[in-house]
């Protein structure tokens, strides 16, 4: 299974293609394929913004040709400014999946670090440090990427019967 996964903002919206396959001893393994942030300047248009995210978010379904979109859920934000731009920025990245037929799964920031740290309460560094240990990664992915590492390979988990985890949270409705 590849699964896109997708921390949305509107600057700076984190990505990650990860693959599943089985491993030695018929158990899971997971690689990263790719991973990345999309930036945009802080002088350009909101608009034009999520239209980059959303040509972006396309470029990578058309190069890994992933299954499934999982994408981080609304937080709670104190400003209603804030919490606008960032729904915007996620919509713009669920219509790029959903545009080219990916199922769309939202997972709570607080259920994505307890499933990959162990403590949903864990610092971005942390998150950072266990992608590069779990991926077998060269380098620590900077924070928005290792966010939608995170992503990832926590629906990955979701999927799987054996591990001990919550279960998935619910399929986006469009």
């Amino acid at each position: 299974m590849r699964v896109l996964a997708i921390d949305p903002a509107l600057r700076n919206t984190g990505f990650a293609v990860i693959e599943e396959s089985l491993a030695a001893a018929g158990k899971p393994g997971f690689r990263a394929l790719a991973y990345g942030v999309i930036r945009n300047h802080r002088n350009l248009r909101q608009s034009s913004c999520l239209v980059a995210i959303r040509e972006q978010i396309v470029e990578v379904i058309r190069a890994h040709s992933p299954e499934v979109c999982a994408v981080e859920g609304v937080i709670f934000v104190q400003s209603y400014k804030t919490a606008i731009t960032m729904g915007a920025a996620r919509g713009a990245a669920i219509l790029a999946a959903a545009e080219h037929g990916l199922d769309v799964f939202e997972y709570a920031p607080r259920r994505v670090k307890q499933a990959v740290v162990g403590n949903g309460a864990a610092a971005k560094q942390q998150v950072a440090f266990m992608m590069r240990a779990l991926l077998g990664l060269t380098e620590t992915p900077e924070p928005d990427a290792a966010d939608a590492l995170a992503i990832g390979l926590a629906h990955c988990y979701a999927r799987d019967p054996n591990r001990v985890t919550a279960p998935a949270d619910r399929p986006v409705s469009l």
